[in-house]
């Protein structure tokens, strides 16, 4: 029987369980993966604690991202064989279709095949945050290269993303770090500019790198008070994306701000994108053409076996990581 990760209670990692449990065939319209990386998110450590968008029947299944060669193909299904190597578009219900463990069953519109230059590993790095990243700041942000774009928590895996996206496209990057220590980190990573929060003034530098314009477009996943200074930072006419609330705490309107510049403060999930079938073969293109190029780069920052799940989340919760934490099976 195939090892699964499953949770019988919401709480920190150690609920996280290996279990053995017997594997189903397809239905009509999925796939079944015989999963080779599982690639970690944010969302996962929120459901696995009960804080996600979708609240988790238990005991759950859990994961929206992994990388696989396809063992099984249900009634229905075209245009994916058994054989085919494919990664996991997140477009469906962690609930219902967890990805981590030994194998894995998905609806087939969320089996993509993966280009033949990445390894199962670089695979199991590329929709969530490309995707995240491809909606916020150009389906829906229509970005263009006179703009700047101001990304917070940008060593993440969604950040790093958005970087390589705006440099694609030829727009200003604009990165944010806490402390010093990830500054020429993300320098090197493509950022025109790199603002420490912790030691300067979010607007004040913004302004001075963009001629006193502040930010189009801000990209942002940390919400709570640290929308009030992303405000400031903003130019006129900007729109802010929040597509996260890492912060935890209440995120006030900046209302002053919002009124004298025509702020556009707007929520942003990916599920936007990836149910809107003309904006996810949008996406998938973009990001197959970046890929090709070269100007999409999956960064992973570390990997962690199966065994290994509990610690591979609590590495994500220590933020120390500098782009994808994938667990190979």
């Amino acid at each position: 029987m195939p090892r699964i990760v499953r949770f019988h209670e919401t709480g920190d990692a150690d609920v996280l369980k290996l279990e053995e449990r017997p594997g189903r065939e397809p239905d009509a319209g999925e796939v079944r993966l015989n999963v080779e990386a599982i690639g970690l998110n944010r969302a996962e450590v929120l459901y696995r604690q009960g804080l996600y968008l979708e609240a988790p029947e238990l005991p759950s299944r859990i994961g929206y991202e992994a990388a696989g060669i396809v063992d099984a193909v249900g009634p229905g299904v075209e245009n994916i064989s058994v054989g085919d190597r494919v990664s996991t578009i997140p477009s469906f219900s962690m609930g219902q279709y967890g990805v981590y463990g030994e194998s894995a069953v998905v609806p087939a519109f969320a089996a993509a095949p993966y280009p033949d230059n990445l390894s199962a590993v670089e695979a199991a790095a590329i929709w969530m945050p490309y995707l995240t990243a491809y909606g916020a700041l150009v389906a829906l942000g229509k970005m263009h290269k006179e703009q700047a774009v101001l990304i917070t928590a940008a060593s993440s895996s969604v950040g790093l993303a958005a970087i390589q996206i705006t440099k694609s496209i030829g727009a200003m990057a604009i990165a944010t770090t806490r402390g010093p220590g990830k500054k020429s980190y993300l320098l090197d990573a493509g950022a025109d500019h790199v603002v420490v929060t912790d030691e300067e003034d979010l607007a004040e530098k913004t302004k001075a790198v963009t001629s006193g314009q502040g930010a189009h477009i801000i990209f942002d996943p940390v919400a709570g008070p640290f929308l009030e200074k992303l405000a400031r930072a903003a130019a006129p006419g900007a729109t802010i994306f929040e597509y996260g609330a890492l912060s935890m705490e209440a995120t006030p309107y900046p209302l002053f701000d919002a009124l004298g510049k025509g702020l556009n403060v707007r929520g942003y999930v990916l599920f936007e994108i990836v149910q809107n079938p003309a904006m996810l073969a949008a996406g998938k293109q973009f990001v197959y053409d970046g890929l090709q190029t070269g100007a999409l780069r999956p960064v992973v920052d570390r990997t962690f076996s199966l065994d290994a799940i509990a610690d591979a989340h609590r590495y994500m919760e220590s933020n120390r990581q500098k782009g994808k934490i994938v667990v190979t099976v």
